[in-house]
Protein backbone atom coordinates (compact mmCIF):
# COMPACT_ATOMS: atom_id res chain seq x y z
CA UNK A 1 0.00 0.00 0.00
CA UNK A 2 1.31 3.48 -0.80
CA UNK A 3 2.32 5.84 1.98
CA UNK A 4 -0.23 8.65 1.98
CA UNK A 5 0.74 10.65 5.08
CA UNK A 6 3.81 11.70 7.03
CA UNK A 7 2.58 9.67 9.99
CA UNK A 8 2.82 6.57 7.81
CA UNK A 9 6.22 7.73 6.55
CA UNK A 10 7.48 8.00 10.13
CA UNK A 11 6.11 4.58 11.05
CA UNK A 12 7.77 2.89 8.06
CA UNK A 13 11.08 4.66 8.71
CA UNK A 14 11.06 3.56 12.36
CA UNK A 15 10.84 -0.06 11.20
CA UNK A 16 14.02 0.44 9.17
CA UNK A 17 15.98 2.54 11.65
CA UNK A 18 18.09 3.51 13.30
CA UNK A 19 20.40 4.67 10.52
CA UNK A 20 23.55 6.70 11.10
CA UNK A 21 23.19 10.27 9.88
CA UNK A 22 26.20 12.61 9.56
CA UNK A 23 24.98 16.19 9.99
CA UNK A 24 27.17 18.90 8.44
CA UNK A 25 27.47 22.15 10.42
CA UNK A 26 25.12 20.89 13.10
CA UNK A 27 25.47 23.98 15.28
CA UNK A 28 21.89 25.18 14.70
CA UNK A 29 18.96 24.84 17.08
CA UNK A 30 16.29 23.38 14.75
CA UNK A 31 18.77 20.83 13.44
CA UNK A 32 19.63 19.70 16.95
CA UNK A 33 15.96 19.42 17.92
CA UNK A 34 15.34 17.27 14.84
CA UNK A 35 18.37 15.12 15.70
CA UNK A 36 17.12 14.70 19.27
CA UNK A 37 13.66 13.65 18.05
CA UNK A 38 15.11 11.30 15.42
CA UNK A 39 17.19 9.49 18.03
CA UNK A 40 14.33 9.41 20.55
CA UNK A 41 12.03 7.79 17.97
CA UNK A 42 14.58 5.23 16.86
CA UNK A 43 15.07 6.71 13.40
CA UNK A 44 18.72 7.65 13.62
CA UNK A 45 22.04 7.72 15.35
CA UNK A 46 23.41 11.20 14.71
CA UNK A 47 26.99 12.31 14.25
CA UNK A 48 27.19 16.07 14.74
CA UNK A 49 29.93 17.65 12.63
CA UNK A 50 30.52 21.33 13.39
CA UNK A 51 31.61 23.82 16.02
CA UNK A 52 31.59 21.58 19.09
CA UNK A 53 31.53 24.43 21.59
CA UNK A 54 28.60 26.11 19.86
CA UNK A 55 26.75 22.79 19.50
CA UNK A 56 27.02 22.19 23.25
CA UNK A 57 26.03 25.78 24.06
CA UNK A 58 22.91 25.62 21.87
CA UNK A 59 21.96 22.24 23.33
CA UNK A 60 22.38 23.48 26.91
CA UNK A 61 20.50 26.74 26.34
CA UNK A 62 17.58 25.02 24.58
CA UNK A 63 17.60 21.90 26.79
CA UNK A 64 18.26 19.59 23.85
CA UNK A 65 19.54 16.13 24.72
CA UNK A 66 22.63 15.36 22.67
CA UNK A 67 24.21 13.16 25.32
CA UNK A 68 24.28 10.03 23.14
CA UNK A 69 25.46 11.78 19.97
CA UNK A 70 29.02 11.76 18.68
CA UNK A 71 30.42 15.26 18.08
CA UNK A 72 33.20 15.93 15.57
CA UNK A 73 34.67 19.37 16.08
CA UNK A 74 35.01 21.34 12.83
CA UNK A 75 34.24 25.06 13.13
CA UNK A 76 34.80 25.70 9.40
CA UNK A 77 31.47 25.20 7.63
CA UNK A 78 32.95 24.04 4.31
CA UNK A 79 35.19 21.51 6.02
CA UNK A 80 32.27 20.33 8.14
CA UNK A 81 30.37 19.56 4.93
CA UNK A 82 33.33 17.64 3.52
CA UNK A 83 33.82 15.65 6.71
CA UNK A 84 30.14 14.74 6.91
CA UNK A 85 30.12 13.57 3.30
CA UNK A 86 33.33 11.62 3.82
CA UNK A 87 31.72 9.78 6.72
CA UNK A 88 29.02 8.64 4.28
CA UNK A 89 31.32 7.74 1.39
CA UNK A 90 33.59 5.76 3.73
CA UNK A 91 30.69 3.77 5.13
CA UNK A 92 30.77 5.26 8.64
CA UNK A 93 27.36 6.86 8.10
CA UNK A 94 24.34 5.75 6.08
CA UNK A 95 23.36 9.21 4.86
CA UNK A 96 24.33 12.85 5.12
CA UNK A 97 22.31 15.85 6.22
CA UNK A 98 22.72 19.57 5.67
CA UNK A 99 22.79 21.76 8.76
CA UNK A 100 23.92 25.38 8.90
CA UNK A 101 25.60 25.25 5.51
CA UNK A 102 24.59 26.51 2.09
CA UNK A 103 23.03 23.82 -0.11
CA UNK A 104 25.55 24.55 -2.89
CA UNK A 105 28.50 24.05 -0.54
CA UNK A 106 27.03 20.83 0.82
CA UNK A 107 26.44 19.43 -2.67
CA UNK A 108 29.91 20.47 -3.83
CA UNK A 109 31.27 18.17 -1.14
CA UNK A 110 28.92 15.40 -2.25
CA UNK A 111 30.12 15.81 -5.84
CA UNK A 112 33.81 15.84 -4.93
CA UNK A 113 35.59 13.22 -7.04
CA UNK A 114 37.74 12.00 -4.15
CA UNK A 115 35.41 11.89 -1.13
CA UNK A 116 31.98 12.40 -2.70
CA UNK A 117 29.01 10.25 -3.64
CA UNK A 118 29.00 10.41 -7.44
CA UNK A 119 27.35 7.60 -9.40
CA UNK A 120 27.20 9.20 -12.85
CA UNK A 121 23.56 10.12 -12.33
CA UNK A 122 22.20 13.64 -11.98
CA UNK A 123 21.72 14.87 -8.41
CA UNK A 124 18.15 16.16 -8.05
CA UNK A 125 15.95 17.40 -5.24
CA UNK A 126 12.62 15.73 -4.52
CA UNK A 127 10.18 17.50 -2.24
CA UNK A 128 7.26 15.58 -0.75
CA UNK A 129 4.22 17.45 0.52
CA UNK A 130 1.38 16.50 2.81
CA UNK A 131 -1.35 18.99 1.88
CA UNK A 132 -4.61 19.48 3.79
CA UNK A 133 -7.53 18.14 1.75
CA UNK A 134 -5.46 15.82 -0.44
CA UNK A 135 -5.78 12.06 -0.22
CA UNK A 136 -2.20 11.48 -1.30
CA UNK A 137 1.28 12.89 -0.95
CA UNK A 138 2.38 15.26 -3.73
CA UNK A 139 5.95 15.12 -5.05
CA UNK A 140 7.63 18.20 -6.59
CA UNK A 141 10.94 18.03 -8.46
CA UNK A 142 13.27 19.82 -8.98
CA UNK A 143 12.88 22.78 -6.64
CA UNK A 144 16.34 22.91 -5.15
CA UNK A 145 19.28 21.70 -7.25
CA UNK A 146 19.03 21.87 -11.05
CA UNK A 147 18.58 25.54 -11.97
CA UNK A 148 17.46 25.50 -15.60
CA UNK A 149 17.14 21.87 -16.71
CA UNK A 150 17.35 20.96 -20.36
CA UNK A 151 15.32 18.11 -21.86
CA UNK A 152 17.76 15.39 -20.82
CA UNK A 153 18.08 16.76 -17.30
CA UNK A 154 14.27 16.84 -17.03
CA UNK A 155 14.26 13.20 -18.04
CA UNK A 156 16.68 12.45 -15.17
CA UNK A 157 14.62 14.56 -12.76
CA UNK A 158 11.51 12.55 -13.66
CA UNK A 159 13.31 9.21 -13.36
CA UNK A 160 14.66 10.08 -9.91
CA UNK A 161 11.26 11.32 -8.71
CA UNK A 162 9.57 8.15 -9.95
CA UNK A 163 12.04 6.02 -8.00
CA UNK A 164 11.39 8.01 -4.81
CA UNK A 165 7.63 7.66 -5.28
CA UNK A 166 7.99 3.93 -5.87
CA UNK A 167 10.00 3.63 -2.64
CA UNK A 168 6.94 5.07 -0.90
CA UNK A 169 4.76 2.36 -2.38
CA UNK A 170 3.33 4.08 -5.47
CA UNK A 171 3.76 1.33 -8.04
CA UNK A 172 3.23 3.47 -11.14
CA UNK A 173 3.36 7.18 -10.25
CA UNK A 174 1.49 9.66 -12.41
CA UNK A 175 3.80 12.48 -13.52
CA UNK A 176 2.58 15.88 -14.71
CA UNK A 177 5.11 18.00 -16.58
CA UNK A 178 3.95 21.52 -15.80
CA UNK A 179 3.77 24.58 -18.01
CA UNK A 180 1.68 27.76 -18.13
CA UNK A 181 -0.81 26.05 -20.43
CA UNK A 182 -1.88 22.54 -21.34
CA UNK A 183 -1.61 23.41 -25.04
CA UNK A 184 1.62 22.89 -26.96
CA UNK A 185 2.80 26.31 -28.07
CA UNK A 186 6.06 26.81 -30.03
CA UNK A 187 6.42 30.23 -28.40
CA UNK A 188 6.56 28.57 -24.96
CA UNK A 189 9.55 26.19 -25.03
CA UNK A 190 8.54 24.46 -21.80
CA UNK A 191 5.41 23.13 -23.50
CA UNK A 192 7.59 21.55 -26.20
CA UNK A 193 9.80 19.90 -23.56
CA UNK A 194 6.71 18.60 -21.77
CA UNK A 195 5.24 17.11 -24.94
CA UNK A 196 8.57 15.48 -25.82
CA UNK A 197 8.89 14.00 -22.33
CA UNK A 198 5.38 12.56 -22.55
CA UNK A 199 6.23 10.97 -25.89
CA UNK A 200 9.55 9.66 -24.52
CA UNK A 201 7.66 7.94 -21.70
CA UNK A 202 5.17 6.54 -24.17
CA UNK A 203 8.06 5.05 -26.16
CA UNK A 204 9.70 3.58 -23.06
CA UNK A 205 12.59 6.03 -22.69
CA UNK A 206 11.25 6.96 -19.25
CA UNK A 207 10.18 3.94 -17.24
CA UNK A 208 8.18 3.24 -14.12
CA UNK A 209 5.55 5.94 -14.33
CA UNK A 210 2.87 7.50 -16.52
CA UNK A 211 4.07 10.85 -17.83
CA UNK A 212 1.93 13.52 -19.50
CA UNK A 213 2.33 17.14 -20.40
CA UNK A 214 2.14 19.93 -20.88
CA UNK A 215 -0.34 20.35 -18.06
CA UNK A 216 -1.13 23.51 -16.15
CA UNK A 217 -1.13 23.16 -12.38
CA UNK A 218 -4.92 23.30 -12.07
CA UNK A 219 -5.62 20.47 -14.50
CA UNK A 220 -2.71 18.41 -13.15
CA UNK A 221 -4.22 18.17 -9.66
CA UNK A 222 -7.95 18.92 -10.13
CA UNK A 223 -10.14 16.39 -11.91
CA UNK A 224 -12.86 19.02 -12.16
CA UNK A 225 -10.54 21.45 -13.93
CA UNK A 226 -9.40 18.72 -16.32
CA UNK A 227 -13.04 17.82 -17.04
CA UNK A 228 -14.03 21.42 -17.74
CA UNK A 229 -11.11 21.85 -20.13
CA UNK A 230 -11.85 18.54 -21.84
CA UNK A 231 -8.44 17.00 -21.12
CA UNK A 232 -8.45 13.25 -21.64
CA UNK A 233 -5.39 11.98 -19.81
CA UNK A 234 -4.60 9.32 -17.20
CA UNK A 235 -2.54 11.95 -15.35
CA UNK A 236 -4.79 15.02 -15.48
CA UNK A 237 -6.36 15.62 -12.07
CA UNK A 238 -4.55 12.61 -10.59
CA UNK A 239 -0.88 13.60 -10.62
CA UNK A 240 1.40 12.25 -7.92
CA UNK A 241 4.51 14.03 -9.21
CA UNK A 242 4.69 17.62 -10.44
CA UNK A 243 7.65 18.61 -12.63
CA UNK A 244 7.97 22.42 -12.79
CA UNK A 245 9.81 23.98 -15.74
CA UNK A 246 12.74 25.27 -13.69
CA UNK A 247 14.04 25.79 -10.16
CA UNK A 248 12.36 29.18 -9.76
CA UNK A 249 8.89 27.84 -10.54
CA UNK A 250 9.53 24.80 -8.37
CA UNK A 251 10.79 26.85 -5.45
CA UNK A 252 7.81 29.21 -5.59
CA UNK A 253 5.42 26.25 -5.83
CA UNK A 254 7.03 24.53 -2.84
CA UNK A 255 6.93 27.63 -0.66
CA UNK A 256 3.36 28.41 -1.72
CA UNK A 257 2.30 24.94 -0.59
CA UNK A 258 3.92 25.35 2.83
CA UNK A 259 3.07 29.00 3.52
CA UNK A 260 -0.32 29.44 1.80
CA UNK A 261 -1.77 25.92 1.85
CA UNK A 262 -0.20 25.05 5.23
CA UNK A 263 1.28 21.88 3.77
CA UNK A 264 4.09 19.97 5.46
CA UNK A 265 7.24 19.08 3.58
CA UNK A 266 10.07 16.58 3.50
CA UNK A 267 13.02 17.11 1.15
CA UNK A 268 15.76 14.84 -0.14
CA UNK A 269 18.50 14.93 -2.78
CA UNK A 270 18.89 11.70 -4.74
CA UNK A 271 21.14 10.49 -7.54
CA UNK A 272 24.18 9.77 -5.39
CA UNK A 273 25.33 6.61 -3.64
CA UNK A 274 23.29 7.65 -0.64
CA UNK A 275 20.34 10.03 -0.21
CA UNK A 276 21.09 13.44 1.25
CA UNK A 277 18.76 15.19 3.67
CA UNK A 278 18.48 18.75 2.43
CA UNK A 279 16.03 21.09 4.15
CA UNK A 280 16.09 24.88 4.07
CA UNK A 281 17.83 26.52 7.01
CA UNK A 282 14.57 28.37 7.70
CA UNK A 283 12.54 25.14 7.88
CA UNK A 284 11.24 24.11 11.32
CA UNK A 285 12.62 21.03 13.02
CA UNK A 286 9.48 19.09 12.04
CA UNK A 287 10.38 19.45 8.34
CA UNK A 288 13.93 18.34 9.07
CA UNK A 289 12.63 15.33 11.02
CA UNK A 290 10.30 14.26 8.19
CA UNK A 291 13.21 14.67 5.77
CA UNK A 292 15.39 12.45 7.98
CA UNK A 293 12.63 9.82 8.00
CA UNK A 294 12.48 9.99 4.21
CA UNK A 295 16.25 9.59 4.03
CA UNK A 296 16.13 6.58 6.35
CA UNK A 297 13.48 4.95 4.18
CA UNK A 298 15.37 5.60 0.93
CA UNK A 299 18.74 4.51 2.31
CA UNK A 300 17.18 1.14 3.11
Amino acid sequence: MPITSFQQLMEEAKKLGPKTIAIAAADEREVLVAAQDAEAQGLARCILVGDAQRIREIAATSEIDIGHMEIMNEPDVKEAARKAIHLVSSGLADLGMKGRVETGEFLRAALDREIGLRTGRLFTHVGIFEIPGFDRLIFVSDAGVVVAPDLWQKMAIITNAIEVAQALGIAEPKVAVLAATEMVNPKIPTTLDAANLAKMAERGQIKGGIVDGPLALDNAISEESARIKGIDSPVAGKADILIPPDIEAGNVLAKAITYFAKGRMAGIVVGGRSPLVVASRSDPHETKLFSMALGVLLSS
